[in-house]
């Protein structure tokens, strides 16, 4: 990857990351979560994947991420319950583990499916 491409990439998730937590911290959770979740870092991920390995590459990296979905969601469960009963740091490395954990389920039964 080319050292500009690089650059406007981390620019761009930096400025992704800055919006969301500035609308985020100002009381606008939805908008705030649109503009995290808004497709732009998969739409580039995407094109980067397709010019560099093309089109076969690309399916496996799309199927990936739906595989790697419910792990995520379930690591965004565990925040939304476990934040106001446990506090931030301990759900949130609640979170992340479990969806370590998960992703390794995952990752573990589509390699014994394959």
């Amino acid at each position: 990857m080319q050292l500009k491409t690089f650059i406007l990439h981390f620019i761009l998730g930096g400025t992704l990351v800055s919006l969301a937590t500035f609308m985020g911290s100002q009381g606008k959770g939805l908008l705030a979560a649109f503009v995290a979740t808004f497709p732009t870092m998969t739409v580039i991920t995407f094109t980067l994947i397709y010019n560099k390995a093309g089109q076969t590459a690309t399916v496996h990296y799309a199927k990936g991420l739906l595989l790697m979905t419910p792990p995520w969601i379930i690591y965004v469960l565990c925040l939304i319950f476990l934040l106001p009963r446990w506090g931030f740091m301990k759900s949130l490395i609640t979170g992340v583990l479990t969806y370590m954990i998960l992703a390794g389920v995952v990752s573990l039964v589509i390699k014994h499916l394959k």
